[in-house]
């Protein structure tokens, strides 16, 4: 899947922050450790986390 990195990659943080059980955030999906990267991650890397990694967490996750 082609990733357009013409724009910047917005979070996807919606203001729920709270880790689960599972060590997800209830809110967007992310690891504790992909949140605190999100600032210094590339494009690039943004784009797969946004268009591949949480789609299958949140599709996963009851």
């Amino acid at each position: 899947m082609a990733c357009d990195i013409s724009q910047p990659v917005l979070s996807p943080c919606i203001g729920i922050c709270q880790l689960g059980d599972d060590g997800l955030c209830i809110g967007c999906f992310r690891t504790a450790s992909e949140i605190g990267a999100w600032m210094s991650m590339g494009s690039n890397e943004r784009a797969r986390l946004m268009n591949e990694v949480l789609p299958l967490r949140e599709a996963g996750h009851p």
